[in-house]
C-alpha cells in the first residue's frame, strides 16, 4: 500500500517525468549532430543514416525506448498540468502570471502541443516511409536515398516554416523543461548553476542548428 501511495504521488510523476525528458533531450542531440551532418557531408550523412536504419540495438531498444519516453513525456506533461490547475485555489482571472513565472514556463502546455504536433509530421516524414520501405513492401536496402528523401522533405516553403516555427517552439519548452527537470531531481548543489546555464545554452543552440538546416536544405534544392 505504501509502495503504491508513492507511485501515485505527484512528486514521483513529476521526477518521471523529469527523467523521461532528460532522456529526450539526448535524443535531440544525437539528432541534430545527425542532421547536421547533412550540410557538410552526403555521403557520410548516408552512411550513417544507413548504419542506424539497420542497427538491431538502434531499431529493437533504442527506438522502442524512446517512443515509451515521447508518449510518457507528453502523457504525464498533460496529466500534471491538469491537476496544478484544478488544484490551484485562484483562479486565472486574478492569476498574475507574468509576473510569476516566464512566458516559457507558463505556455508550456502549448509550446508541447506543438512540439507533438512536429513529432507527428516528422514521423509522417520520415518514420512511416522507413517502416514501409523496410517491411510493408521489403525493398533491398539502398545506402544512397536518405539524403534525397531529407533534402525532398523541404523542398515546400510551407512545410519548411512549420518545421521552424516547430523548432522555434521547441526551444522555449527545452528551456524551461531543462531546469524544471533538475529541481524535480533535486539537484541543487555546487553544480547547478552551471548545469543550468548548459540546460539554456542546449535550449538556444539545438532548435537554432535545426533551424539552420530546414533553411539550408530549402534554398539549396
Amino acid at each position: 500500500m505504501a509502495q503504491s501511495a508513492i507511485l501515485k504521488s505527484s512528486i514521483m510523476k513529476k521526477v518521471a517525468m523529469a527523467v523521461s525528458e532528460l532522456f529526450l533531450i539526448s535524443f535531440l542531440a544525437l539528432h541534430v549532430s545527425l542532421n547536421l551532418v547533412s550540410v557538410f557531408s552526403e555521403s557520410v550523412f548516408n552512411e550513417a543514416s544507413h548504419f542506424m536504419g539497420y542497427n538491431p540495438v538502434i531499431q529493437y531498444v533504442m527506438q522502442p525506448v524512446l517512443a515509451f519516453g515521447v508518449v510518457f513525456h507528453f502523457v504525464m506533461g498533460f496529466v500534471l498540468t491538469y491537476r496544478n490547475n484544478a488544484a490551484r485555489p485562484i483562479s486565472y482571472a486574478s492569476y498574475n502570471g507574468s509576473a510569476n513565472a516566464s512566458w516559457a514556463s507558463r505556455n508550456m502546455i502549448i509550446s508541447g502541443l506543438v512540439v507533438l504536433a512536429f513529432l507527428g509530421l516528422h514521423f509522417y516524414d520520415f518514420w512511416f516511409p522507413e517502416i514501409a520501405f523496410k517491411y510493408i513492401h521489403g525493398e533491398m536496402p539502398e545506402a544512397t536515398r536518405y539524403y534525397p528523401e531529407l533534402v525532398a522533405k523541404f523542398a515546400s516553403p510551407v512545410r519548411t516554416g512549420l518545421y521552424c516555427l516547430a523548432f522555434v517552439l521547441l526551444g522555449f519548452h527545452l528551456w524551461h523543461g531543462f531546469g524544471s527537470s533538475l529541481q524535480s531531481m533535486g539537484m541543487n548543489n555546487k553544480y547547478s548553476r552551471a548545469i543550468s546555464r548548459f540546460g539554456y545554452g542546449f535550449a538556444v543552440v539545438v532548435p537554432a542548428l535545426f533551424v539552420l538546416i530546414a533553411l539550408f536544405h530549402y534554398f539549396n534544392n
